[in-house]
């Protein structure tokens, strides 16, 4: 009996084993196969060379040169000792870094190890003729982003660099690896699909113990596309002489066709720290400075627009019909509401719109202000394209803000004040723009109401980018905008307007607002100068933005130095 019992529990478990091995052999052989050929085959990634950003006369601003890597491959080192002490008496590194350094980044026997990236080419050809003593070891070929003019329109093209741990799962499914080069900021960063090449690689061949057994394939990386870019790298380095150590932001944009000539914020930085740079020092120092270099001023930066906000004004009082061209208020030089004193520049008398705007009357703006109400200011303001993003091609834009009765009412801060629409009748208070809002704004009062699109990008490869072409109207009077063009050229040929330091310049209509906007903490104010311009071979819109620069008057030398300039060179 017993023995019956045994021969059934044996056969129990050879029947069960039977029928794992037919379970695996069979129903899930498919899967195990793969799983096995996956084991077998590996694949090690070759990254493909960025493409070229050029400004538009071809100019590269953004290429690739070669560079050594130092590799080695695990499963060939022999006298690791030796090896490590051999590569930092050459590298003139610390040989327990580098076996730090080995330690981290391996992950399996047959795929190589960098050890060094960029090494000089004295220091590349001394590790080829030791291969023959150290067989792991060898110098891979490789590139490095290079930008050749540095500083010059670093904020447009942004920088490069390996993807941070949380890009690489969101990135993985559009063909990135962990090793994947790419852009941040910049056109670096929005047309990043453009520029990265085509990854390749080699497929091996392993055995169980992970040894390469032999190559099986290899694919080719490939050089991805060529952009060309609308800046006029000339005018950028103009911008950057001219701003010399001050702080502030230059856009200055084709307004017959969106196209951005050049957008410079100040302080910049120079992209190549972020690609070659082996000091972490020094990248660190460019995000810990309080200036803060890395931010694009241009369209990030958000700063009360000062007296650039009585063009809107002026819009929403003819169009509103609250006055006329030749309403007048009497400027003695303040307004007094109720116990409170507003203050103006000057004391202007009797002023009508088109010379209160030409000589920035505070007060005549503070009696516009009153007529209009806050509601109506804000949509005005909203209309002009003011509190919403411009959806230029570079990441990272700023909406700014537009006050309202309405929000104080949701963010539970009171009510809205007589006094807060004083302030904000001349752009100041809660209102907030970026200066690339304000050329879009020139623009509009330029073209009768007609608007583009502002953009970065003229060309991918040999095809060129229309898509930017489309136009739009704002629904103004065209005799409103004409009585707001008057004013905005007195400012500049009035003899007592606030950019008369302009003057008149040879063969060039010049047309424009100052704006001096007071800020917090005692620190100076910053200096505004918006306007437009028409000459020989083209039209441009352009702002003036020198942050904590004092008087409006400043930013009015930049631009007239900078207009006589592109005037020499032919590119106005």
């Amino acid at each position: 009996m017993r023995l019956k019992i045994i021969r059934l529990i044996t056969g129990g478990l050879f029947g069960f084993i039977a029928a794992g091995l037919f379970y695996t052999q069979v129903i899930q052989g498919e899967y195990f196969f793969r799983l096995s050929v996956n084991n077998r085959i590996r694949v090690v990634p070759m990254e493909g060379w960025r493409g070229q950003i050029k400004d538009r006369s071809g100019k590269v601003l953004a290429d690739n040169r070669l560079s050594y890597d130092v590799m080695v491959t695990p499963q060939e080192i022999g006298d690791a000792t030796g090896l490590f002490r051999f590569l930092g008496e050459t590298l003139g590194v610390k040989e327990q870094a580098i076996a730090r350094r080995y330690g981290r980044k391996k992950n399996a026997p047959f795929a190589p190890v960098v050890i060094a990236q960029d090494v000089s080419k004295e220091e590349a050809i001394v590790i080829e003729e030791n291969k023959y003593r150290f067989p792991s070891l060898f110098v891979q070929e490789s590139y490095r982003r290079f930008y050749p003019l540095g500083e010059n329109s670093a904020h447009v093209l942004g920088y490069v660099g390996k993807m941070s741990v949380a890009q690489r799962d969101r990135f993985r499914e559009y063909g990135y690896s962990m090793e994947s080069v790419v852009g941040y900021s910049g056109v670096e960063e929005y047309y990043d699909n453009y520029l990265r090449g085509k990854e390749g690689g080699l497929q091996i061949e392993v055995n169980s113990r992970g040894q390469q057994v032999r190559l099986l394939g290899f694919r080719e990386s490939q050089k991805g596309q060529d952009i060309t870019l609308t800046i006029d790298s000339e005018v950028q380095q103009d911008v950057i002489e001219l701003l010399a150590d001050r702080a502030g932001v230059v856009i200055i944009m084709d307004m017959d066709s969106g196209e951005i000539l050049g957008m410079t914020s100040s302080p910049g930085f120079d992209p190549n720290i972020f690609v070659g740079s082996r000091d972490p020092g020094e990248i660190n120092r460019i995000f810990a400075d309080p200036l803060a270099p890395a931010i694009n001023r241009a369209i990030t930066g958000l700063f009360p627009p000062g007296s650039v906000f009585k063009v809107i004004m002026a819009i929403a009082g003819l169009d509103t019909k609250k006055i006329i061209p030749s309403t007048s208020f009497v400027c003695p030089g303040f307004y007094q509401l109720r116990k409170a004193v507003f203050r103006c520049t000057h004391v202007h008398g009797t002023q009508d719109l088109i010379g209160a705007l030409a000589h920035s009357c505070n007060v005549y703006f503070y009696n516009v202000g009153l007529l209009l109400g806050v509601d109506a200011i804000n949509h005005y303001a909203r209309l002009m394209g003011l509190g919403e993003k411009i959806s230029i091609d570079l990441p990272y834009e700023q909406s700014g803000s537009v006050p309202s009765r309405e929000q104080r009412r949701l963010e539970g801060r009171g009510g809205w004040h007589a006094g807060d629409t004083l302030n904000l009748s001349i752009g100041q208070g809660e209102v907030q723009v970026t200066p690339l809002q304000l050329v879009r704004l020139m623009t509009l009062v330029a073209r009768n109401g007609w608007i583009v699109q502002p953009h970065v990008i003229k060309a991918v490869g040999e095809t060129a980018v229309d898509k930017f072409t489309d136009e739009r109207k704002v629904k103004i009077d065209e005799e409103v905008l004409e009585t707001v063009r008057k004013g905005l050229r007195g400012a500049v040929a009035d003899g007592e307007g606030t950019a008369r330091v302009i003057g008149d310049l040879p063969d060039l209509y010049v047309a424009g607002k100052t704006g001096t906007a007071q800020t917090s903490g005692g620190k100076k104010n910053h200096a505004w100068f918006a306007g437009y311009a028409k000459g020989e071979v083209r039209n441009i819109a352009f702002c003036v933005l020198l942050e904590h620069g004092g008087s409006s008057y400043n930013a009015c030398l930049l631009a007239k130095d900078l207009l006589m300039r592109m005037k020499e060179k032919k590119i106005l």
